[in-house]
C-alpha cells in the first residue's frame, strides 16, 4: 500500500548546481538537505521545505521536459508569484483546474514547475 510520496526527483545538467542552489533555496525558500555520503560523489543537489522534498540530480545531454511537473501546493499563492516575480521568475497563471488557483514558473534547468492553492470559493 502507498501511503506518501517520498520525494520527487528533477535533473539537471552538470554543473547547474550554483544556480539550482540559488533559485530552490533563495527564491523558493527551501533549504538543501546534504546527500548522504554514497551519493553526494554524484553532483545534484536534495532540498526541503516542511514535508516536500525534491531532489534535482545531474544528467548528461539532460533536456527538461515540456509537461511533466511536480504539482507544489503552496499557501499565499499571490504573495509566492510576487516573490518569484521579484526573483526574476516568470510565471504563468492557468485558471483550468476547478477549485485551485495555480501559476507555472520553470527552474533555472527548465524544469517546469506548478504552484497551486486550494481556492476559497471551492
Amino acid at each position: 500500500m502507498l501511503t506518501a510520496i517520498d520525494h520527487v526527483q528533477l535533473a539537471a545538467p552538470p554543473g547547474s548546481e550554483p544556480v539550482l542552489r540559488a533559485f530552490y533555496g533563495d527564491v523558493l525558500g527551501m533549504t538543501e538537505v546534504p546527500k548522504p555520503p554514497g551519493l553526494a560523489g554524484r553532483g545534484g543537489c536534495w532540498f526541503r521545505a516542511g514535508a516536500v522534498q525534491l531532489h534535482v540530480g545531474v544528467e548528461d545531454g539532460f533536456r527538461p521536459a515540456r509537461k511533466a511537473h511536480p504539482g507544489l501546493r503552496v499557501t499565499g499563492i499571490d504573495a509566492y508569484a510576487a516573490r518569484l516575480v521579484a526573483r526574476g521568475v516568470g510565471v504563468v497563471w492557468d485558471d483550468a483546474l476547478p477549485g485551485h488557483r495555480r501559476f507555472y514558473a520553470h527552474d533555472p534547468a527548465g524544469n517546469r514547475l506548478e504552484f497551486l492553492e486550494p481556492s476559497p470559493r471551492a
